[in-house]
């Protein structure tokens, strides 16, 4: 009689967990122990391994002869990650996370076994932030994978990993990362008060999460860097920021964040600081070619045409007369297209995009110029601009954005519409901060000993304190022992 009234209550369990979790791949597995026990394993089919499942908890349960309690019979789990519960709910976010709950007949408590195995693609070196010299490891989208190559570079007990999760749907793991002792104490517990004061179904990328954490969403500059290298951001963590990453994208989060961090490169440390100084350079002015030549070609050709040097200025000349459009219009036709292809090669499928770029670039442009549409000067600046442009990746969407608005004053009022927009951007970067560290930094306010590593690099025994601007705890990040 008890044996059947306790089988019940495995029943009824199993009965009311099937009532919330009705999807077909939600499976469950019920077996016996030699000495007549009764078990049942839920498991979400395609997130847990059922080989794990089989090996770690079905046989040594099968195979065990005592009628033992609950807590004896954990210890036959050959798991190194089990959890006792005694809440229903917890049994369902456990199966939902990819692990399995094992009901016990006879128990009220039941445990959490750890068998996530999620589908997932091998470390590679990402597309975005290839180097030559340096680490070629990126991040994945599992979030154990990227905290284990956060974890196999620094080795030390000062690295705090806080585990949160955001989405009301998608329960998104979030692992937020910072170094205790050198990072400021408010700024993860900041971070951490702005994912969780935001509440959405689902949280599929990091992207979500860097529109929580800053300050102004609807702004045009962004307030926290993103890499995709565990290097990168291992670095960033010692320079005393704070680090987010997030399952299901390999792209992490670190604040608080400055402009300048977009000119440096990875493989800038791992080069002579004479050519980083130079790259960076290359990088600072080709930003400025790319926003500000399309708009002071416009501005010279309406305004200021003495700009242009006299032989140059005949060149032009010859090859605009005739053309239908100003030369607003006529830049924006070309920007317009330019756009197009763009997005066009990178929405269509690989082999199909490469014909398209062909004909994009000899067909359309060469018959727009000998159709006496499009100016050949035109596409030379449009197309310039856009390669100058994507030397700062992660600046491209901003600066995309500035070159049309800097278009859109040149052709309205000229060279004094360009000098006001850039006024109005200074200021606005100005009194714009990211956890406490103006975006500007460290140039406004500023910082002289961080600017050893702003626009031009020093050697590496010259940066021995952390940046000021982040306001590091331990300011100190190099002991030699020759001095």
């Amino acid at each position: 009689m008890g044996n059947s009234g306790t089988d019940t209550s495995l029943q009824d369990r199993l009965k009311k967990i099937k009532e919330i979790l009705t999807s077909p791949d939600i499976l469950t597995f019920e077996f016996s122990s030699l000495s007549g026990k009764k078990f049942a394993a839920v498991y979400l089919d395609g997130l847990a391994d059922k080989n794990l499942l089989g090996e770690l908890v079905v046989k040594p349960l099968r195979a065990a002869k005592t009628d033992e309690d609950g807590q004896g019979i954990a210890k036959l789990l050959a798991s190194p990650e089990i959890k006792e519960c005694k809440e229903l709910q917890e049994a369902i976010s456990g199966v939902l996370d990819g692990n399995a709950a094992l009901f016990i007949e006879g128990e009220e408590s039941f445990y959490i076994i750890g068998l996530k195995n999620p589908p997932g693609r091998a470390v590679m070196e990402p597309p975005t932030q290839i180097t030559v010299k340096g680490p070629r490891e990126g991040f994945t989208e599992d979030i154990k994978t990227n905290l284990g190559l956060v974890r196999k570079r620094l080795k030390s007990p000062h690295l705090q990993v806080k585990m949160l999760s955001s989405g009301e749907q998608s329960a998104t793991a979030i692992a937020l990362c910072y170094l205790k002792g050198v990072c400021r104490e408010e700024v993860p517990w900041q971070i951490e008060r702005d994912i969780k004061a935001n509440k959405i179904d689902l949280v599929p990328d990091s992207s979500y999460i860097s529109s929580f954490i800053a300050k102004h969403p609807r702004s045009l500059f962004k307030h926290c860097a993103s890499c995709e290298k565990p290097d990168i951001f291992c670095a960033k963590l010692c320079e005393g920021r704070a680090g987010i990453i997030v399952d299901g994208s390999p792209i992490a989060l670190t604040a608080p964040y400055m402009i300048v961090e977009d000119f440096q490169s990875a493989e800038d440390y791992y080069i002579t600081s004479y050519r980083a100084t130079i790259l960076r350079a290359l990088r600072v002015i080709a930003v400025l070619i790319g926003v500000l030549l399309p708009s002071l070609y416009i501005c010279a050709q309406l305004f200021k045409i003495q700009l242009i040097p006299v032989k140059l200025l005949f060149k032009i000349a010859s090859s605009v007369s005739g053309i239908p459009f100003s030369p607003s219009v006529e830049m924006f036709l070309t920007l317009m297209v330019l756009e197009v292809l763009n997005e066009a090669s990178i929405r269509m499928p690989k082999y199909v995009g490469l014909a398209l770029s062909v004909v994009g670039a000899l067909v359309l442009g060469d018959t727009a110029v000998k159709a006496g549409i499009i100016s050949t000067p035109a596409i030379i600046i449009i197309a310039f601009s856009a390669i100058c442009l994507y030397t700062v990746p992660d600046l491209v969407e901003t600066t995309t954005t500035l070159r049309l608005l800097f278009l859109i004053v040149a052709g309205s009022i000229g060279l004094y519409g360009i000098v006001l927009l850039t006024a109005y951007l200074i200021c606005y970067l100005s009194s714009e901060q990211s956890y406490g560290v103006p975006l500007l930094a460290p140039f406004a306010p500023l910082k002289e000993g961080d600017l050893k590593d702003a626009f031009y690099k020093s050697n590496l025994y010259a940066m021995k304190k952390r940046p000021r601007s982040l306001g590091s705890q331990n300011k100190v990040r190099l002991k030699s022992d020759k001095e």
